[in-house]
């Protein structure tokens, strides 16, 4: 999030001597994601971040398309992803394109013998079950249900959770993560008109410093391949750092829904940004107020993009059979809108509790194995009537 952070001790001046009690130089680190013509932040080390012992033979985490390409509406049971012990393994690609990585994930166990960094991509981590502690070199950010964890690329962290039933949506983004262009003035500030304010942002709190030498185990992701690396000094060495640039949250629930007298296109629902796709919160909110209205969204042709809707919580006035978890993809091409009955139900409605996080990707997406294995493979004929269905003998 960009605007100016400060945690422990930092020189009075950057780029200058900054010593130790026992008159050694900390080590200043630059961090920043887009070279040196865009935000940063200065960290300070007990000792320099490059200290490495070894590297082990490196893997691939890249995931297997089984449909680069296809233009079908879908819907996948992502509760159906099976849990595993482990953070990382329990990362399930189900979507992906040249701009963003989409996964499910229910992980069991928190990350305590090992660190992770991606290099790849920024990561947004939906908490849609569970609640913990992200632990970065910046400082800990507690998170709970709702929350959106934003991890620019290249922090290393771990994550830990309070129990073992835990749900997450991760999006990883080739590009950063922020708010909306038109939600921010020229200085980066949330305009009155956004629907959060900083206020409602959690940075990063309570720096831990670790002044330790021994083996530090930091799984690297670069280019779909993890490399294991060994470091001599633990990662969360710094005692002071100040800048622009680090991860932060966001809850869903602070999110201040846009309504209007009549249909209010997902534009006012967007959240984040990054190149080529957009993230939006559906959340708790009054309908329309037009006499006529109807609360009911309208057909419409996604000829731009492709939209993937993940359902959290809540009754959905246009939906039929949404259960909690469920991805739905419907792509670039052609239209959708309303099951049938849901337009005449909508009317006279006066609210909805639906709470669902929505990805637009403006490039197509391709299909995973695992998005294979949780397809709800008749999900294209919900369009139909009863009476339609019954007359061409669909179950």
């Amino acid at each position: 999030m960009p605007y100016y952070h400060k945690l422990g001790i930092v020189p009075p001046k950057r780029h200058t001597q900054f010593r130790k009690p026992d008159g050694g130089l900390y080590s200043e680190q630059l961090f920043s994601t887009e070279g040196f013509s865009s935000i940063y932040s200065l960290l300070y080390h007990n000792h320099p971040p490059t200290a490495i012992k070894s590297v082990d033979e490196p893997f691939t985490v890249q995931p297997k398309v089984a449909t680069p390409k296809q233009m079908l509406h879908r819907s996948f049971q992502g509760f159906d992803i099976k849990p595993e012990d482990d953070f990382l393994k329990s990362r399930k690609y189900v979507l992906a394109n040249s701009d963003v990585q989409i996964a499910l994930a229910a992980p069991k166990k928190s990350t305590t013998k090992y660190f992770i960094k991606n290099a790849d991509a920024d990561e947004m981590i939906f908490v849609h079950v569970g609640s913990g502690t992200l632990k970065t070199l910046y400082g800990n950010i507690d998170f709970e249900y709702g929350d959106y964890l934003i991890i620019p690329r290249g922090t290393i962290y771990q994550i830990f959770f309070h129990d073992e039933n835990n749900r997450l949506l991760i999006l990883e983004s080739f590009s950063p993560i922020g708010p909306p262009k038109r939600y921010v003035n020229e200085v980066g500030q949330l305009l009155e008109h956004a629907p959060y304010y900083e206020r409602d942002i959690k940075v990063p709190q309570n720096l831990e410093t670790y002044d330790q030498k021994g083996d530090f185990f930091i799984y690297i992701r670069k280019k779909g391949l993890m490399y294991p690396y060994h470091y001599m000094y633990h990662p969360f060495d710094v005692i002071g750092w100040d800048g622009f640039h680090y991860p932060w949250a966001f809850s869903i629930h602070n999110f201040e829904p846009i309504t209007g007298r009549i249909h209010q296109p997902p534009p006012v629902h967007q959240t984040f940004e990054g190149r080529n796709f957009v993230v939006c919160s559906f959340c708790p909110r009054m309908f329309d107020y037009h006499p006529l209205a109807i609360p009911a969204p309208y057909n419409h042709s996604n000829v731009d993009s492709d939209e993937i809707l993940y359902y959290v919580d809540g009754d959905f006035m246009s939906r039929k059979h949404v259960t909690k978890g469920m991805i739905t993809l419907h792509p670039g091409g052609i239209p959708h809108g309303p099951h049938p009955g849901s337009v005449e139900k909508s009317i006279g409605a006066k609210e909805t509790k639906e709470l669902a996080v929505m990805i637009d990707t403006f490039h197509p997406l391709m299909l995973t194995e695992e998005a294979w294995a949780i397809e709800d493979k008749k999900y294209f004929l919900s369009w139909m009537s009863d009476n339609d269905r019954d007359e061409l003998m669909i179950p």
